[in-house]
């Protein structure tokens, strides 16, 4: 850590503004560090050390001293405000999406330093509503190359993208990763530039384009590596604007917010989706439509608002009993909408406390998914139907849904994954206490696969 001379005064204001105590503090930066995959220890001494110019953060440390602060403010406070210096690796402020695309395939391909320490924010969750799409479409229109793209170029980034999803499914986000952010880089984002031979093509290439920054995005929420999939996320909205500023830049801001409630930070979440919807309906089929409404209803619970939740279940349950598709690609890649559909709708009971009813639902879903394409999602439904056996005293039930989770993580590289497996080792320890059967062989089984 780099010593300073004297006090820092901007961070000791900052932290008098939101009117916590330093360990109130501490303990908000380990849980950030933790949304972004790093174990910190970081304590009240640590942060008094900060203030009084003894000591300054390093490495990604500074990044999430600044978001606990912009959580308690309800505003953004950068690190340059509290007095911090920001890192020269810090990611370039680029407002065309396709050289941002194009920069951060590069990033993740060159293990460059500002993508590995991007941090998750939870203003950079209302990015899209704030954004000016009819400005970046002017510049982007003023920039086009003089390179002929054809229907076969755009087919070819719509299969590879459909056959690198198709795998990450089975073997989780960190197969193909690599190859996935390079052809993003050095062949779809740049294909952008080109000329199109009508206008029709050119939305679809912006679409099949923001597709697969969408996949990378994905591969890195499975990874944990939240900042960077966050940035995936952002550009891929403001490609999906350029093609179809309605369903499509609709879905991308679902993704935003998905991820939000994914880590448990619903701020701005209820906002967002309902800027979705107001962006959307109309426009999309019933399949989307009920995708829309069941991020609604998370938000909602998430939020506490449990009336509202429980009117976009009902929501959701509607649009899907119509049938007027076709469905876009960009809402197929989730894979069958009646299964995503019930297994949200047992994540949004989950924050109801409806046990019972997140049980029927994680059983509807399993019945919804194709166990061999869809095989991580098979894991991780028998993985939170277990919880929610478990939290119904139900523990033989329960260590057998766990242990057919283990079975399908299986060769996976996946953190989420490890982090279901990782969150029943205390039940378990309860368990086997109690000599509930085949709970010391799954704590076994569940060790190895974490070693």
């Amino acid at each position: 850590m780099a010593a300073q001379r004297e006090p820092n005064s901007r961070l000791r204001d900052a932290i008098d503004a939101v009117g916590c105590t330093y360990e109130a503090l501490a303990r908000d930066v380990r849980r950030i560090a933790a949304e972004n995959g790093e174990i910190l220890q970081t304590n009240k001494s640590a942060i008094s050390h900060w203030v009084n110019g003894t000591r300054a953060p390093s490495g990604r440390v500074g990044q999430y001293l600044a978001e606990a602060l912009s959580r308690r403010a309800g505003r953004t406070v950068t690190q340059t405000e509290i007095g911090l210096q920001a890192s020269d690796d810090e990611a370039p402020a680029e407002s065309d999406p396709v050289l941002a695309a194009t920069d951060l395939g590069r990033a993740d391909v060159e293990r460059r330093r500002f993508l590995a320490i991007a941090a998750f924010t939870t203003a950079g969750v209302a990015m899209p509503l704030g954004y000016d799409h009819e400005a970046t479409a002017r510049m982007l229109r003023a920039r086009t190359g003089t390179s002929l793209v054809g229907a076969e170029d755009v087919d070819v980034v719509r299969q590879i993208t459909a056959a690198f999803s198709a795998a990450d499914e089975r073997l989780g986000g960190g197969h193909g990763l690599t190859t996935v952010t390079a052809y993003l880089a050095d062949t779809a984002a740049p294909m952008l530039r080109g000329r199109f031979p009508s206008e029709a093509l050119r939305r679809t290439a912006f679409g099949a384009v923001a597709e697969l920054a969408y996949l990378a995005g994905w591969k890195h929420h499975d990874l944990g590596q939240e900042g960077a999939a966050q940035r995936y996320y952002q550009v891929g909205y403001k490609l999906a604007c350029e093609a179809d500023p309605h369903g499509h830049a609709a879905w991308m801001m679902r993704a935003l917010a998905h991820q939000a409630l994914s880590l448990k930070q619903p701020h701005h979440c209820v906002d967002l989706v309902e800027g979705a919807l107001r962006t959307g309906l109309g426009h999309v089929d019933g399949q989307t439509e009920a995708l829309l409404h069941i991020t609604h209803a998370r938000a909602y619970a998430a939020t506490d608002e449990n009336p509202s939740a429980a009117r976009a279940l009902l929501a959701a349950e509607d649009a899907l009993l119509r049938d007027d598709g076709p469905q876009p690609s960009y809402s197929r890649v989730s894979g069958p909408a009646a299964g995503t559909v019930a297994s949200h709708t047992a994540r949004t009971l989950t924050d109801l406390a409806d046990h019972i009813g997140t049980e029927q639902q994680h059983r509807d879903a399993l019945t919804r998914w194709d166990p061999e394409k869809y095989k991580r999602v098979h894991a991780l439904t028998h993985a939170y139907l277990g919880d929610s056996l478990a939290a119904q005293a139900r523990a033989d039930e329960a260590v057998a849904a766990w242990t057919q989770a283990l079975v399908l993580m299986e060769g996976m590289t996946s953190i989420r994954t490890r982090k279901a497996i990782t969150s029943i080792r205390s039940t378990l320890a309860v368990y086997q206490r109690r000599k509930v059967p085949g709970a010391a062989d799954l704590a076994r089984r569940a060790r190895e696969a974490l070693a």
